[in-house]
């Protein structure tokens, strides 16, 4: 178990001593861990499970998780109607926008299919999805229609703000043959920042696309109503979730 620690910390480019932090011990002893010297205990073990995406069984038992293959359903365009009336002007709220950025890299961000174009499209996601919804804003983030997808305008300008603050880090992997640009978080998210409705919807919506990687979760979002309807480089209007085909519609209506 301690060789398959070794393995994942590797694989993820991860040093020693950010994983000591992780569990509250020095990095002496965390090498002794590494090295099989030091025995794991539980709540450690629990830590390290969760940080990489991993159950507690498959972590202990040395087992990765393989990514499933899954077939995108055709659309078909079915419009929604469309409520009389609805606050629809994005009111961008930095903070939620920085926690819920650290919650996502808590839960999946150790995954090695997800990285910096994953978490742009989730957040889209968790957006969009909880506006249609609930007809209220989460983040309440602009994102703007380019070639990879829906993109937070104001991602890299908070993450380096973030980054300076000391809330998260950056890393640049290898994913198959590509360049993956990754984030690891320095601290927890505050999860006060959420009502119960909010974290749910956002377990939800990690749920549904901790497996996907950069091209599936590109092309997917591409066929969403919201992106197709919008210009190139161009603003997304949430009111376009109104629009949406069934495979996309998280409403019933």
């Amino acid at each position: 178990m301690t060789t398959f620690l070794k393995k994942l910390r590797e694989k993820q480019g991860i040093s020693q001593d950010f994983l000591a932090k992780r569990i509250g011990v020095s990095r002496p002893t965390y090498v002794q861990i590494e090295a099989g010297k030091r025995k794991l205990l539980v709540e450690e073990a629990q830590t390290f499970a969760k940080f990489f995406g991993l159950s507690l069984d498959d972590f202990l038992a040395g087992k990765e998780n393989l990514e499933p293959k899954v077939k995108l359903a055709k659309t078909i365009k079915k419009v929604k109607p469309k409520p009389e009336m609805r606050i629809s002007v994005p009111q961008e709220r930095i903070e939620k926008f920085k926690e819920v950025l650290l919650y996502i890299l808590e839960r999946i961000g150790a995954r090695s299919n997800v990285g910096e174009a994953v978490i742009c499209k989730l957040m889209y996601f968790i957006d969009f999805d909880y506006y249609e919804k609930f007809e209220e804003q989460l983040i309440g983030a602009k994102y703007i229609k380019n070639h990879f997808g829906p993109t937070p305008v104001a991602f890299t300008k908070i993450v380096k703000q973030m980054e300076k603050d000391g809330d998260l880090g950056a890393i640049v992997n290898k994913y198959f043959q590509h360049d993956q640009k990754k984030y690891l978080p320095f601290r927890n998210a505050d999860l006060s920042s959420f009502t119960a409705r909010e974290k749910d919807f956002i377990d939800w919506e990690i749920e549904r696309f901790k497996d996907f990687n950069a091209t599936r979760i590109k092309e997917y979002s591409h066929k969403d109503v919201p992106w197709i309807g919008t210009d190139n480089l161009k603003v997304i209007d949430y009111e376009a979730v109104f629009s949406r085909t069934d495979e996309f519609s998280v409403r019933q209506y």
